[in-house]
């Protein structure tokens, strides 16, 4: 037998709908979602909310239809609405890196179609002479599942 033979299936084989390849799918993009949130180390930034910008990027595979209304896609619009109202509600945090792994379990949590997930977050203006100063984050699925096994999720 030649070497090339082995790796060569039999033409009969039929594929499953898990051997075909896939591609990554669908995403929903969000840039620059201005929401007031409790986040510092300084004694000033405890006093109220401040802004922070997220961008974030919410990959799903499944196929959208126009009459789904089960959730197999994602609503960017309420996406940003439940972000700004989760935000809205949470406790002070103090780390900005806190802040980021909550948003995203709770856009895992809260949308079972999203397996993949690019978070970024910063505070407008907060150091001068950048443009930009911040926390990015990307998960998938998985990541999100062993950060919930490994106590995570267990954050007030």
């Amino acid at each position: 037998m030649k070497i090339v033979d082995a790796a060569f299936e039999p033409a009969s084989r039929a594929l499953d709908a898990f051997d075909e390849p896939r591609g990554r799918g669908w995403s929903v993009f969000v840039e620059a979602l201005s929401v007031p949130a409790r986040i510092g180390i300084h004694p000033h930034e405890h006093g109220a909310p401040q802004p922070v910008m997220i961008d974030a990027q919410l990959g799903y595979r499944c196929m959208p239809r126009e009459n789904d209304e089960d959730g197999g896609w994602i609503d960017y619009d309420g996406y940003c609405t439940r972000i700004a109202d989760f935000l809205g509600r949470k406790p002070h945090t103090r780390l900005l890196e806190t802040l980021v792994a909550d948003i995203a379990a709770f856009s895992f949590r809260e949308w079972p179609a999203l397996e993949t997930l690019r978070i970024e977050v910063h505070k407008p203006k907060i150091r001068p002479g950048t443009r930009r100063v911040g926390v990015a984050l990307e998960w998938t699925r998985g990541d999100y599942r062993h950060w919930m096994l490994g106590g995570g999720g267990k954050r007030p």
